[in-house]
């Protein structure tokens, strides 16, 4: 929201700028911009049939794809954002799998976007320095909130088989984790893994979002567990419902 704001603000300053030297009027608009709604907002910046005077905004997003913008309604409002007529958008994606979050509406009428391929093969050493582990950090609604956020970008058969471990979890407060081979037994008889290699993919996916951590039984098989508290993790498996 506050960036919408914060847009709004620059184009107004614009247009009064650029419209001191042109003979149109300037639209009415009510201030300030911080008491209006975001439809108000998104209207304003979806203004009149532009003429060659006035300026546009180029909003420029760094990896669009990623999990603090990865969510179904902030998605929605980007790509609001992007058809707006004194709006531009630059963006770049770090997924492969990235288009999967917009609709052919999105992609077509409202993002509108131009594809380069341009991959620079560079590791992701820098970044992930200034990032903390997923759910080390955090009150148990933000660490399931960011959970969810990971969720979201798996596959529905990959959600289910964390949804397996979870629901094990709650239900076993005392256990020291879930055996593997429990819960590739479970996930094959629902028809979610059709091989342990399946498993191990969607497994690697936890473990590289730190969703998952293994750890050893005291009889010596590897146990998994998720490292939220137990109304984190009921805060999780509510909001994946």
């Amino acid at each position: 929201m506050q960036v919408i704001i914060a847009l709004a603000e620059i184009l107004w300053e614009q247009l009064k700028l650029n419209r001191k030297v042109s003979s149109r009027g300037l639209p009415k608009v009510q201030q300030p911009f911080s008491s209006r709604s975001m439809d108000d907002l998104l209207a304003f910046l979806d203004g009149p049939e532009m003429d060659e005077k006035d300026s546009f905004i180029c909003v420029v997003v760094n990896n669009i794809d990623g999990p603090g913008l990865r969510d179904t309604e902030t998605q929605q409002y980007l790509a609001r954002l992007a058809s707006c007529s004194y709006i531009r958008v630059v963006a770049s994606i770090d997924h492969v799998n990235a288009p999967l979050l917009w609709d052919k509406k999105m992609v077509h009428a409202q993002f509108n976007w131009y594809w380069y391929h341009v991959p620079t093969f560079a590791p992701y050493k820098v970044e992930g320095l200034f990032l903390p582990l997923i759910l080390a950090h955090g009150s148990s609604k933000q660490s399931a909130k960011t959970a969810l956020i990971v969720l979201q970008s798996l596959t529905p058969n990959a959600q289910s088989v964390f949804r397996i471990l979870a629901e094990y979890q709650l239900s076993h407060p005392d256990d020291e984790g879930m055996a593997i081979d429990d819960l590739y037994s479970i996930s094959r008889e629902r028809f979610l893994v059709s091989s342990q290699v399946t498993l191990n993919a969607h497994l690697t996916e936890f473990k590289d979002h730190e969703l998952v951590k293994t750890k050893r039984h005291s009889d010596g098989q590897d146990c998994l567990y998720i490292p939220l508290t137990k109304e984190g993790l009921e805060k999780l498996l509510s909001e994946m419902s």
